[in-house]
C-alpha cells in the first residue's frame, strides 16, 4: 500500500481494521469524534474493548516495522499523550504490506515508538 499522505494512511488503516473484526464476527462501534482514546469500540459475547488504530510504512535500520504510540500537536509539536496512558485495550497495526498485528495494551511498556519485532510476532494476525 502507497500512503500519500498520513490523513490517507490512517483512512486506510481503520477500514482494513473494521473489515478485519467484521467478518471475525465482532460488531464494530465507530465514535462520532476523535476526542477519545480509541478509534473503534468492539464487542463479542456481552464483552466491550476500545482499539487504537495505527498504520506505519517506517522500518527501523533492522527492517522492522516501527509505530509511533504518541501524539503531538501545537506549534512546538509537544506530546500531549503517549498511548500506555490511554483507556483502550488493544492497539491494532497495519503495515504497508498488509501485515495486521492485534496487540494488547497491557503488553506494551514503550512510551515512544513500538517495533514489531520478535517479540510482537505472536499478535500478528491473519
Amino acid at each position: 500500500m502507497n500512503f500519500i499522505t498520513n490523513k490517507e494512511k490512517g483512512n486506510s488503516a481503520l477500514g482494513i481494521a473494521i473489515a478485519y473484526f467484521s467478518t471475525n464476527g465482532y460488531v464494530v462501534s465507530i465514535p462520532l469524534n476523535d476526542t477519545q482514546d480509541y478509534d473503534l469500540v468492539i464487542e463479542k459475547e456481552n464483552h466491550y474493548y476500545g482499539v487504537q488504530v495505527k498504520a506505519t510504512s517506517c522500518k527501523t535500520k533492522y527492517g522492522n516495522y516501527q509505530v509511533a504510540l504518541k501524539s503531538c500537536g501545537g506549534t512546538k509539536g509537544t506530546t500531549y499523550k503517549t498511548l500506555v496512558d490511554t483507556d483502550i485495550d488493544y492497539l491494532f497495526i497495519v503495515t504497508d504490506n498488509i501485515d495486521m498485528y492485534l496487540i494488547p495494551k497491557e503488553v506494551i511498556s514503550n512510551r515512544t515508538t513500538l517495533n514489531l519485532c520478535d517479540k510482537y510476532e505472536i499478535y500478528r494476525v491473519k
